[in-house]
C-alpha cells in the first residue's frame, strides 16, 4: 500500500485560518464529502467520537484523525495543510498544521491499521513535513505526499 492508493489529488487542500479543533474536523469531513462522496455529517460525528477516546495529534505538528464509516468500501484519505497551526490537544502539546484524515469501512481491520501506520510513518519524516509546510499548492502537496520516497520515509 502506498499513499497514492488512499489519497487522490482532489483530496488535498491548503486551508487558511481554522478557528478550532471542531471546525478543523468539520473542514476535514467536508473535504471527505467533496473528494470521496461520504456523508459529511456522519464523518464529522465519527471523527468527534474517535477524538473523545483520545486525541489523534501525534506530535510534531501532525494530526491523524480517523473514523470508520458504513458507506465506504475501501480506505480513503484527506490531507489538509493549515496556514496557521491550531491547538489540537496533541501528545506533545504543540499546535497542529499538518492533518491527514483517514476514513475506513466499518468492517475494515487490517487495512485501516496498515493505512494508519503508512501515514504515520510517512509524516514522521522531518524533511517531508518541512516540504509540506513550505508549499500551499494542492498539486505540489499531493506530489510530495505520493512520491515513492515519501511513503518509505523513516
Amino acid at each position: 500500500m502506498q499513499l497514492a492508493d488512499i489519497l487522490s489529488p482532489n483530496a488535498v487542500q491548503a486551508v487558511g485560518k481554522v478557528s478550532s479543533k471542531k471546525r478543523l474536523l468539520q473542514t476535514l469531513a467536508e473535504a471527505a464529502k467533496a473528494a470521496h462522496g461520504v456523508c459529511a455529517d456522519a464523518a464529522l460525528s465519527h471523527l468527534i467520537e474517535r477524538e473523545s477516546l483520545g486525541p489523534t495529534g501525534v506530535g510534531g505538528g501532525v494530526a491523524l484523525p480517523h473514523a470508520r464509516l458504513p458507506e465506504l468500501d475501501r480506505v480513503v484519505g484527506v490531507f489538509l495543510r493549515l496556514e496557521q497551526p491550531i491547538d489540537f490537544n496533541a501528545v506533545d502539546r504543540k499546535p497542529v498544521d499538518i492533518v491527514f484524515g483517514l476514513f475506513a469501512p466499518e468492517a475494515s481491520g487490517v487495512e485501516h491499521l496498515k493505512a494508519l501506520a503508512l501515514v504515520s510513518r510517512s509524516l514522521r519524516s522531518p524533511s517531508l513535513c518541512a516540504k509540506l509546510r513550505s508549499n500551499d499548492d494542492p498539486s505540489v502537496l499531493y506530489t510530495l505526499l505520493t512520491e515513492p520516497e515519501a511513503s518509505q520515509a523513516a
